[in-house]
């Protein structure tokens, strides 16, 4: 097989005609996660508390590194979207700093981004959708990013008025770029060459994050469809030891209602940030 059908039971469903044209971009042909940027953008956040005096110090500095301030301009309205549009089912942008300083490493850390990047981001979101699918459907090859592949996934994409994907080849291969340097970020891919991927291990406070968001995006039966593991590609047989990982810290813990064993966390989601860590 080398496609999705998006038919069958699904835990999480095609995107497909759920978003109008307007809302699907390219913006990940701008900037992919690019964690030294973003995590500057969210330590000015926690200094000045506000977006606009952020910008102003972001733009006067050239903090992104290009030489143009409308090239500076561009990266901080992608990232910055992402960040300040973040759910509530997202740590808020002020305890990003403290949550990045405690990742192990930068691979950590980029699992961290790529969440509010594909919760932003309706066309990424749909292209890991697509994947979740596959994998769920049991192809043999489930993580291939080439191209040929994406691009059939990009192609079934209907808006919501019934129109269909229609952006230009080279537009749509430098996207392709774009959502394969995500996945070697955040550890799908091995390296620069590598198309194909594998499930990426995953480090503890990007799963304390990806757990906070699955309990919180969903309703009792979460546990059945972990939205924020899912989201990083992780399939059902690794989700027992992720939640053993997990109610192994002083932020989750198994409980035992009325015979039935349930994983939750000991506060809210997220207070660990502001708890002294997760040990």
């Amino acid at each position: 097989m080398d496609s999705t059908s998006g038919d069958g039971d699904r835990r999480v469903l095609s995107l497909s005609r759920h978003f109008s044209k307007q809302e699907v971009t390219m913006d990940l042909t701008r900037c992919g996660l690019l964690v030294t940027r973003a995590e500057e953008l969210a330590q000015l956040y926690g200094e000045h508390g506000n977006w606009n005096d952020v910008k102003g110090v972001w733009i006067d500095e050239r903090r992104s590194g290009r030489s143009t301030k409308d090239s500076s301009q561009d990266i901080f309205r992608v990232l910055t979207s992402r960040l300040k549009n973040a759910p509530a089912t997202l740590p808020n942008a002020s305890d990003l700093p403290s949550i990045l300083d405690d990742c192990a490493t930068s691979r950590d850390k980029a699992q961290v981004l790529s969440l509010y990047l594909i919760v932003d981001d309706p066309l990424v979101r749909y292209a890991i959708h697509e994947y979740i699918g596959r994998l769920e459907a049991g192809y043999e090859t489930p993580f291939d990013f080439s191209n040929e592949t994406l691009k059939k996934i990009l192609n079934r994409l209907e808006y919501a008025d019934g129109s269909t994907f229609d952006y230009a080849e080279s537009t749509t291969e430098r996207w392709c770029e774009g959502f394969r340097s995500v996945l070697r970020e955040i550890g799908v891919l091995e390296n620069q060459q590598a198309i194909v991927g594998t499930p990426p291990s995953i480090g503890d406070i990007p799963l304390l994050v990806a757990m906070g968001y699955s309990y919180d995006d969903s309703n009792d039966d979460w546990i059945e469809a972990p939205r924020g593991l899912l989201y990083l590609l992780q399939p059902e047989n690794r989700w027992e030891e992720l939640f053993d990982r997990v109610a192994a810290t002083n932020a989750w813990e198994f409980v035992n209602l009325h015979g039935d064993l349930r994983l939750q966390p000991i506060s809210n989601p997220y207070s660990w940030v502001t708890n002294g860590g997760t040990e």
